[in-house]
C-alpha cells in the first residue's frame, strides 16, 4: 500500500496565496476529522487550494471529477475479469480510505443523487465505507479526509445537494481574490510582470460586472492566468486577452463586442 500512497503524493508545492483563514480552517477540520465542502465560482482556486493543503499536510490526494454518469460502483470499485479470474479493483474513494488520503470530489453536485448517498457513512462519526459487492465495511483511518466542491451559481433545483448531504459538512466559501492579490497570482502563475498582470485583472473585474447582463459567469482567475501564459509565450496582450477572456465565456456577439472594448480600453 505504500506504493499506492506515494503515487498520490503531491511532490512539489502548488502555489497558493491565502485570502482569508482558509488554511487554518482546513487544518482544524482535518484535526477534528470533519468533512469539508468548498463553495465558489468556477476557476477561483478551490482545486488548487486542496492540492496545496495536501502538499502542506503531506497527505496523498485522490481527485474525482464528478459527472452525471458517475455511479457508486465507479467510486467504490468493481469485480473485473482478468484471464480466468475475477479480481476486485478498488475505486478512487475506496483507495483513498484505505490509504488514509484526502479524497476530493470535484463538482460533487454533478454526480447522481444515488451516488452521493454512498459518501454519507464517511461524513459522520461512523467514518466507514460499506462495500456491498464484497459484503465488507472499511473503517476510515484518522488520516482520511473527504472534501467536496461545487459552484452554487450554476446549480438548478434539479441539480443541488440535499440538506441531508449538506449538513454533513463544514463549508468554506471561496470567491475571486481582491485585485491586488489576484494580480500577484496571475503574475506568478502566468510568468509575466506585475504591471501586465494588473491590467489583465482589471479586465477580468470589468467583465465580471457584466454578470446579470447576459453573462452567466465572469472571467475566472484561471482564465486570467491562461491569458498571462499566452503573453509570456510572445502573443500580443490584446490577442491573448481575447482568446482567454472573450470567446471562452460567451458566444453572444454583442457581449463579445463589449468584452473586446473593455480589453482594448485597458491594454
Amino acid at each position: 500500500m505504500e506504493l499506492a500512497v506515494e503515487k498520490y503524493k503531491v511532490a512539489d508545492e502548488p502555489f497558493y496565496l491565502p485570502v482569508r483563514q482558509e488554511i487554518e480552517l482546513f487544518e482544524a477540520a482535518y484535526a477534528a476529522k470533519l468533512p469539508v465542502m468548498l463553495k465558489g465560482p468556477t476557476g477561483c482556486g478551490k482545486t488548487r487550494f486542496v492540492e496545496h493543503m495536501a502538499w502542506r499536510m503531506g497527505r496523498p490526494l485522490i481527485t474525482v471529477a464528478c459527472h452525471e454518469d458517475l455511479s457508486s460502483t465507479d467510486l467504490v470499485g468493481r469485480f473485473l475479469l482478468e484471464g480466468e479470474e475475477t479480481v476486485w479493483h478498488d475505486g478512487p474513494l475506496t483507495a483513498a480510505v484505505r490509504a488514509g488520503a484526502i479524497c476530493y470530489l470535484d463538482e460533487v453536485v454533478e454526480a447522481r443523487k444515488d451516488t452521493v448517498v454512498i459518501i454519507h457513512p464517511l461524513t459522520d462519526d461512523r467514518r466507514r465505507l460499506p462495500i456491498e459487492k464484497r459484503g465488507t465495511v472499511i473503517e476510515a483511518p484518522p488520516e482520511f479526509m473527504l472534501v467536496v466542491s461545487y459552484n452554487p451559481g450554476y446549480q438548478s433545483i434539479l441539480k443541488d445537494l440535499k440538506q441531508s448531504t449538506r449538513q454533513r459538512f463544514v463549508a468554506m466559501e471561496f470567491d475571486y481574490p481582491e485585485a491586488e492579490a489576484e494580480a500577484e497570482i496571475v503574475a506568478k502563475e502566468g510568468g509575466i510582470d506585475l504591471e501586465m498582470a494588473a491590467d489583465l485583472v482589471k479586465i477580468g473585474h470589468k467583465v465580471r460586472n457584466l454578470r446579470g447582463h447576459g453573462l452567466e459567469e465572469g472571467v475566472s482567475t484561471r482564465l486570467l492566468i491562461y491569458a498571462a501564459q499566452m503573453v509570456s509565450k510572445g502573443i500580443a496582450p490584446v490577442d491573448a486577452a481575447e482568446v482567454a477572456m472573450c470567446s471562452p465565456i460567451t458566444d453572444d456577439r454583442e457581449l463579445q463586442r463589449s468584452i473586446k472594448e473593455i480589453i482594448t480600453t485597458i491594454i
